[in-house]
């Protein structure tokens, strides 16, 4: 199993614990870019022009945000 395939279960067995770090991590090896930064709000795009915005809150991803980034992997991929 690849690094990117372990973060991927980490983060589907555990979106409220998976770190800022490793969330920004993903959501880059996925494809999706940083477009800017307003205050501490990210705003993220994927490949198919979804638009996220997510903070960091004391090092952790909050995990509705994780759950929605999933989510809207999973679609874009079963749509390929």
């Amino acid at each position: 199993m690849t690094k990117e395939e372990k973060l991927l279960v980490k983060a589907k067995n555990n979106p409220n614990g998976l770190s800022f770090e490793d969330f920004h991590t993903l959501m880059q090896r996925n494809g999706w870019i940083l477009d800017h930064q307003k205050g501490s709000h990210q705003i993220w795009y994927s490949p198919k022009s979804y638009r996220i915005s997510v903070q960091n809150r004391a090092g952790k991803a909050k995990g509705y945000q994780v759950k929605q980034f999933l989510t809207r992997l999973e679609e874009e991929n079963s749509n390929d």
